[in-house]
């Protein structure tokens, strides 16, 4: 281990090591760092806390605080992160409740610039990346490579399907379609990432088979259920288009938009966890 004199690290901690541990570093009695983590200066790891391999964690980071939530009574909760993940300054990630499943978790592969916070019980898939000041409510769930413009802030128990772009500044109150990109004050589907797609490989008949998903869900005159049966009614279906039309219904199941809401009140249950990528 590389570890900075002024460094505190709890004698019952857990670091690999390899582990580099910068300047003013505080990491407490609960934390476990594995190999080829990098933090940086002044980080602050608390909490029962499990970071994987090869992380790098910028200046003020707190991972793993007590959550934000008025029901939190001291009990024993979790965050748990992933492997190979950037996270930047002044990074927030709060472990979880007693609520569902006591944890906050977060995948692999993703960046979290400046200012981002992860509320409690948030469960993060893999290859997200985060512009500066995204603000994640409590009970979010978010799949694999989604985007975040800066600022964007998304309401607790909502969550992201997969390969969506949600812009800047926009405020998410309900569950935001994979594959799409959704914008505004209050958000709106405004279309098909169709950069994004490209980007992760999609050819270009998969991307005019969600074209032509959207404009039958969100531009024909069908109700949004009929539209989501007429798709699933036809043979040629894609599996990217069968995801969406799945998540649309799951989105119906919940309450206000949102279907993780299904699972409020239901602790006993475990809500589900982010959908497995289509590719």
């Amino acid at each position: 281990m590389r570890i900075h004199p002024t460094a505190v690290i709890h004698p019952q901690a857990q670091v690999a090591d390899d582990v580099i541990v910068g300047p003013y570093c505080v990491i407490g009695p609960k934390a476990t760092l594995g190999p080829g983590c990098d933090l940086q200066n002044n980080v602050t790891v608390t909490g029962h806390t499990t970071i994987g391999a090869r992380n790098r964690i910028f200046a003020f980071a707190v991972l793993g605080g007590e959550p934000q939530d008025n029901s939190y009574k001291g009990e024993e909760t979790y965050l748990r992160i992933g492997d190979d993940n950037v996270i930047r300054e002044f990074v927030t990630m709060n472990c979880g409740t007693t609520k569902q499943t006591r944890a906050t978790t977060v995948g692999n592969r993703n960046l979290f610039m400046a200012y981002c916070h992860i509320a409690h019980d948030c469960a993060l898939g893999n290859g997200i990346v985060m512009a500066n000041s995204v603000q994640l409510g409590g009970h979010v769930m978010v799949e694999d490579d989604v985007v975040f413009g800066g600022l964007a802030a998304v309401h607790h128990f909502a969550t992201i399907g997969q390969k969506a772009f949600i812009g800047g500044a926009t405020g998410v109150h309900q569950d935001c379609p994979p594959f799409m990109t959704t914008d505004g004050r209050p958000a709106r589907v405004k279309g098909i990432n169709t950069v994004g797609l490209k980007r992760r490989g999609f050819t270009t008949a998969e991307i005019e088979a969600l074209k032509e998903a959207y404009k039958l869900i969100y531009r024909s005159q069908f109700p949004r259920l009929k539209a989501v049966e007429n798709l699933e009614a036809r043979t040629n279906t894609t599996p990217h288009v069968r995801v969406l039309t799945q998540f649309l219904r799951n989105m119906e199941k919940g309450r206000q938009g949102r279907a993780l809401e299904a699972f409020r009140r239901t602790p006993a249950v475990p809500p589900p966890t982010p959908a497995a990528v289509v590719r």
